[in-house]
């Protein structure tokens, strides 16, 4: 009867105990402490827990607490990282960069991209949509190994020159004589306005477009 009552105990402790640590979201010294005095008052003494086990768990709660210190660090660095990020970029501001991007600003009945290909392309076909995905202008561009430009005037297939202001997107198609894609990538130049800090990674407005600072490849002026 007494082992009974003993392991009634047990249960109904560590099923309070249980319900109480579901309710908090982390594990403090003063929880663990609680529940590892509550295992020994209320283990069976017939079966009663051994060396090893409160070590495994001592052990555990250690590497709990050091996990928890190493987010908590880990946390408190990349807010950092981010902040010097950020300070870095207002570097660009008023400076007219290269960026990795596919998107331009018609500006002046104008825009102009790059474009870098990994050898010398036999073909190369350039198509300019709006924001809202439609083609408005198809053409063919130069096929030099490196960089290349192209400047488009901002007319449409039909001749009819668009308004500035919109936002235009280039895709280039670039093979050479096997037919294999030789294209490593799209850019364009312009003048850094402003810094986006409203997401995790702070971007460069340039042109009206918004460019990740990682994707700067250089300063032109």
């Amino acid at each position: 009867m007494t082992v009974s009552a003993v392991s009634s105990a047990t249960t109904a402790t560590t099923t309070s105990s249980s319900s109480s640590t579901s309710s908090s979201s982390t594990l403090t010294s003063s929880d663990f402490l609680s529940l590892l005095v509550s295992e020994l008052q209320n283990q069976d003494p017939l079966n009663a827990t051994s060396t090893t086990d409160f070590i495994n768990q001592l052990t555990s709660y250690a590497n709990f607490t050091q996990q928890q210190s190493i987010n908590s660090n880990m946390s408190s660095l990349a807010s950092s990282f981010s902040s010097l990020v950020t300070l870095n970029s207002v570097n660009y501001i008023g400076h007219t960069v290269e960026a990795k991007t596919d998107t331009a600003t018609l500006s002046n009945g104008s825009a102009t991209f790059g474009y870098s290909l990994s050898s010398a392309a036999s073909d190369v076909s350039i198509s300019i949509s709006d924001s809202s995905g439609n083609v408005v202008y198809t053409g063919t561009g130069t096929g030099n190994s490196g960089s290349n430009s192209f400047t488009w005037d901002g007319k449409d297939s039909s001749g009819n020159q668009l308004s500035d202001g919109g936002q235009y997107t280039i895709s280039v198609t670039a093979t050479d004589s096997a037919g294999n894609s030789v294209l490593n990538y799209t850019t364009v130049t312009g003048t850094v306005t402003g810094i986006d800090t409203s997401t995790s990674t702070p971007s460069l407005t340039v042109n009206g477009v918004a460019v990740s600072a990682a994707n700067i490849l250089g300063v032109t002026s």
